[in-house]
């Protein structure tokens, strides 16, 4: 390997974690992976070591609201749809109490001090709305309405889980 090859695959260009010293054990440092929303923290204390990798993406706190709108959106007219096919009470109900919860967590999450309460709900809702396509599915063994139903919720229970997870750490 010539000198100017070997000059080009330094320590940082590797994407490799500093050397520690032995004096240096309990200082914390972080280093970068390729992708710039990823990070991987070292802490090194005494004997304890802990590896950790958070995620710094912002992508999903800032699609929740609008995730929490078309979510609350596809609950009212669903319910509305079944109602007006079969008369069903139970599904004006749950669409309406669908749309309801999703209102109050899209109000919720437009202010920072309330966006982790609007999550929770959001998260408790979809939760509750997974449940019982979940049971509904395997009652009745059709993939329409229930199983398109519970695929969105439980799309929405990832987006509102680690929306919340982000606002709370």
């Amino acid at each position: 390997m010539s000198t100017s090859s070997a000059a080009c695959l330094s320590r940082s260009s590797l994407f490799l974690p500093p050397l520690v010293s032995a004096a240096n054990q309990r200082t914390h440092f972080t280093t970068s992976f390729p992708h710039p929303i990823f990070q991987r923290k070292w802490k090194n204390d005494f004997q304890k070591k802990t590896v950790s990798l958070h995620c710094r993406a912002q992508l999903l706190v800032d699609v929740a609201p609008a995730t929490c709108a078309a979510y609350g959106t596809l609950l009212l007219g669903g319910g509305l749809f079944a109602y007006a096919r079969s008369r069903s009470k139970g599904s004006i109900l749950g669409g309406l109490s669908g749309a309801a919860l999703m209102a109050v967590a899209y109000y919720l999450m437009q202010s920072p001090e309330t966006k982790a309460v609007g999550d929770a709900i959001g998260f408790g809702s979809a939760f509750l709305f997974a449940a019982v396509f979940g049971i509904r599915l395997a009652a009745t063994r059709k993939l329409i309405p229930s199983g398109l139903l519970l695929g969105l919720s439980a799309g929405a229970l990832v987006v509102f889980f680690s929306s919340y997870m982000q606002d709370k750490f």
